[in-house]
């Protein structure tokens, strides 16, 4: 293993055992299914209408997964920024055609995970199985709390729930995009800022 991909994988094993610790002879059999890829600004990594074979765990950069209505208009579903997961779940686990798009806002680094590799590992090594299962319960309890704030909150509770739990991600994210993702106009945005 190359020194820089034993540094990404040192990254993604601490991830990984702080839900869930594995031996070196584990990490070693889990590190080989992973693929590191690079992808420049504004690259997509999924596209609405490709399959999606990947699930992917972002190095360094930030992705955004969105759909588009009729319109023209993005509905944002998730930017990923460092030691996130990322891709279109349903296509993925289905191995169907995505139906959202995923795209870099920044240059990135990602690991990505083919599903029968995920089974692999999942079936090898127990530690996996139970990482796996608690970030899909995690995953599905912010989503879950993500719908209700939209439905429930005014918009300058859901902005400031957003400021104070990820404070690195409204630094990075564009106004446009923010407000995309809170639900709100950019105008609206701008006055909640103040």
């Amino acid at each position: 293993m190359t020194t820089a991909k034993k540094e990404i994988g040192a990254g993604l094993r601490r991830h990984i055992e702080a839900i869930s610790p594995l031996t070196d002879a584990e990490w070693e059999f889990v590190s080989r299914h992973f693929t590191p890829r690079k992808l420049r600004k504004h690259q997509y990594l999924v596209q609405q209408g490709d399959p999606v074979p990947y699930d992917f765990w972002v190095v360094s950069g930030l992705l955004k997964a969105y759909a588009v209505d009729e319109d023209g208009k993005e509905h944002i579903l998730q930017f990923a920024m460092e030691e996130w997961w990322c891709t279109d779940y349903h296509a993925y686990q289905t191995e169907s055609k995505a139906a959202i798009f995923i795209d870099c806002m920044e240059a990135c680094e990602v690991l990505c995970l083919r599903l029968r590799d995920r089974e692999t590992i999942c079936g090898q090594v127990r530690a996996m199985e139970r990482f796996f299962r608690i970030k899909s319960n995690l995953g599905y309890i912010a989503l879950q709390k993500r719908i209700i704030s939209l439905l429930k909150e005014p918009a300058e509770e859901r902005f400031g729930n957003l400021i104070r739990q990820y404070p690195r991600l409204a630094q990075r994210v564009p106004k446009k995009h923010l407000a995309a993702y809170l639900g709100v106009s950019r105008e609206t945005l701008s006055r909640l800022k103040k």
